[in-house]
């Protein structure tokens, strides 16, 4: 799930980044990296017929990690929207007025599908929220306020979706590999040096998980080398049973929008019903990983029928009709199942808008919840 913004940006990565990112805690500390620099021209987007450069493992922080945190915590989240350019003002107060305790952050990258490249421009391109520069303070102020923060860089691709990615030829595959995790090492290198609490290595990469497991085994091992907290992935809702590296992982991580109840304004205890089996299925693999189960995103829009299929309904948002309480009933059956439940680690609310900023021009029907019934919920139960 993602929000569409049209200037796609070409990737930039000066090795400067993940140097400062490891030296920023202690600048005294002599670490040397090997060098990741990879440029592209102003060009159209095409595919890049450069000689493949490899991704290189970076050497292990010498600083200590601050993002330690109690597993028992319930984790309250909000998926913070990386805004187009700096804070008007502190949004961390209106965070934790709704009871939340931990925020998303996602800086986003680019992928064209059967382009095998993975795209994040440093200095241009990205809205603020999403350079560096303004992860940083994100996580700042969050940790400022006593917010901890999970860290999850995420790929989107016009036209197209992560778990759909495919490429006709291995040499294809590295190459977007190397690219992305070039792209996710640099930013577990931030969330090590910033000491987010807890790391996303993916999202929703259905076919790329089952088509190249090993990538994704040695990935998780070049992050650990490089961030030192809590690590997941962010599953589909369909997919979380056919993921092959639980076990190198310490939560079981999936979106939460399971279709529920097909009906304009679903009753809390429809929802509640239709959630039984998932919960079953849940909690059995819990207890067969050894792991807790994290909702990295769940939300319903507030529009009529979204206790079913949300992706559809977001084709043609702007003419659906607003329905807040069926919004408000969905998030009130969600966390009347799961809260109680001692192997549910919590989720991240998808999304919040910080101080209304990055919305798509239709919040009153869009996730989140800022001013609705929804709110109200919210409240009851991160209280």
């Amino acid at each position: 799930m993602c929000f569409i913004k049209t200037n796609c940006a070409h990737l930039l990565i000066p090795c400067s980044f993940v140097v400062s990112e490891l030296l920023e805690p202690m600048k005294h500390l002599s670490l040397f990296l090997p060098l990741l620099t990879l440029g592209f021209c102003g060009q159209p987007y095409q595919q890049d017929t450069s000689p493949k450069i490899e991704a290189q493992v970076l050497p292990s922080p010498a600083y200590p990690f601050s993002g330690a945190f109690s597993p028992k915590e319930k984790m309250h989240g909000l998926t913070f929207v990386a805004p187009p350019e700096p804070f008007p003002e502190n949004p961390m107060p209106h965070v934790k007025e709704v009871g939340a305790s931990w925020i998303s952050v996602v800086p986003y990258a680019f992928t064209r599908m059967d382009v095998p490249n993975v795209r994040f421009s440093e200095h241009g391109g990205q809205w603020w929220g999403e350079r560096p520069e303004g992860v940083r303070e994100t996580i700042r102020a969050a940790h400022e306020h006593g917010i901890k923060v999970m860290l999850k860089p995420q790929v989107y691709v016009p036209r197209g979706w992560t778990g759909a990615l495919d490429f006709k030829t291995d040499q294809d595959w590295e190459q977007w590999e190397a690219a992305y995790e070039r792209y996710i090492l640099r930013f577990a290198a931030l969330a090590d040096s910033t000491g987010a609490e807890l790391f996303c290595i993916g999202t929703e990469f259905n076919n790329a998980i089952q088509k190249r497991p090993q990538f994704w085994t040695a990935l998780i091992q070049k992050i650990k080398s490089v961030y030192r907290g809590k690590l997941t992935y962010s599953s589909n809702w369909d997919d979380w049973e056919r993921v092959p590296f639980w076990g190198e992982l310490d939560y079981i991580g999936l979106g939460g929008y399971f279709p529920l109840v097909d009906a304009v304004t679903p009753e809390v205890d429809q929802l509640k019903s239709a959630w039984k089996p998932i919960h079953e299925r849940l909690k059995n693999l819990s207890k067969e990983k050894g792991k807790p189960v994290l909702f990295t995103e769940f939300g319903y829009l507030s529009v009529d029928g979204c206790g079913w299929r949300n992706w559809e309904l977001e084709n043609g948002i702007e003419g659906r009709n607003i329905n807040e309480q069926a919004q408000a009933n969905c998030l009130e059956a969600l966390f009347a199942t799961f809260q109680p439940e001692d192997w549910w680690a919590g989720g991240f609310l998808w999304k919040w808008f910080p101080n209304m900023r990055g919305h798509e021009g239709y919040p009153e029907r869009d996730y989140t919840p800022q001013g609705k019934l929804g709110e109200k919920v919210l409240k009851k139960w991160y209280k």
